[in-house]
């Protein structure tokens, strides 16, 4: 277990943030959000600060603050994870709150439908300290999977945003093996595992559920230059890993809010050997994509049985906001 205060990027390049908003998550309860509310632990982003802007309960804050603690005790928030995964790292991140933080802070998890008073949790954080202002990141050491998590801070104070990272968890033996599924949607356990370059956005952007929201929810590599002007030759790229190994039968390739900055053909290729020693095989033929426009392909798909992973190519560098690999799990 480890803490620190620096960027978070090494926790979500390997996993996923199970507590992202947009995946449904829910804050359900707190003991006390008198500054402000709860709901914002889950929001994007670190939290902002406004200088001069308050409410009439005091200073605006985004983050989860309650109010000076005069009784004993301590306050938590109870949140249901947008999806049930093994837990493999938290981020508490206090940005913002510098004399109001929390000086502690625990977490508890469990793994039911529902909760109430009778729910028996688990700690897999204990009681640890917090520095203020800084992302706090806890590398966590469970095998188990779990479906909600109870932040506690002692006594009182702000955090502003909570992120629980970790591997996405799916019962594949309960689902009908004749149906198609987006083998590489985050909600049937795919994800982005390594790419070229992801200098504007995240490259497991790609796998989140709907359209983009604007550029920065997709995946963005930096301008590749040619020769002529000092750059290198050759392509962006990312791998990603199926949530169940598969026959692809539909391809979506989704340029979403990508006008002046979309790559000018895209081609895939498929594996079935996770630790990537097996040939990439052909999928899709490069292909040329348009701006801001969704592109499905079926008959162009080849034939190559079943895969476990897939490399994107993109010609020479550009933005996408999604990537759908429709299949039967085999």
């Amino acid at each position: 277990m480890t803490s620190s205060s620096e960027s978070n990027d090494t926790f979500s390049l390997q996993w996923v943030n199970l507590a992202e908003e947009r995946l449904g998550t829910k804050v359900l309860f707190s003991t006390d959000d008198f500054f402000a509310e709860k709901e914002n632990l889950i929001r994007p982003g670190r939290g902002i600060y406004i200088p001069d802007k308050y409410t009439e309960r005091g200073k605006w804050m985004d983050g989860w603050e309650s109010r000076r603690k005069r009784v004993p005790g301590h306050d938590y928030s109870d949140i249901k994870l947008g999806l049930r995964g093994k837990i493999k790292g938290l981020d508490i991140d206090t940005n913002h709150f510098l004399g109001n933080h929390p000086p502690f802070a625990s977490v508890e998890a469990c793994d039911q439908n529902n909760i109430d008073e009778k729910t028996k949790w688990t700690e897999i954080l204990p009681r640890t300290p917090l520095l203020a202002g800084s992302q706090n990141l806890f590398e966590i050491d469970s095998h188990d999977s779990w479906t909600h998590v109870r932040l506690h801070i002692y006594p009182d104070g702000g955090v502003a945003r909570f992120k629980v990272y970790g591997e996405v968890s799916v019962d594949w033996s309960q689902r009908p093996k004749d149906q198609l599924y987006d083998l590489v949607a985050v909600q049937n356990q795919g994800m982005a595992i390594e790419c070229s370059d992801m200098f504007f956005s995240n490259m497991n952007n790609l796998v989140m559920p709907g359209r983009g929201l604007n550029m920065g929810d997709g995946w963005e590599t930096k301008r590749r230059r040619s020769e002529t002007f000092g750059g290198p030759l050759g392509n962006d790229w990312v791998i990603l890993k199926l949530g169940h190994q598969g026959v692809i039968k539909k391809v979506e390739i989704d340029t979403a809010h990508f006008k002046g900055n979309f790559p000018e053909s895209a081609s895939l290729e498929g594996t079935i050997d996770p630790n990537g020693k097996a040939e990439w095989k052909p999928l899709l033929p490069q292909l040329k994509l348009k701006g801001d426009g969704q592109h499905f392909f079926e008959k162009e798909i080849l034939d190559i049985g079943t895969i476990t992973h897939v490399r994107m190519n993109i010609f020479p560098d550009g933005g996408i906001g999604r990537l759908r690999l429709w299949g039967f799990p085999r």
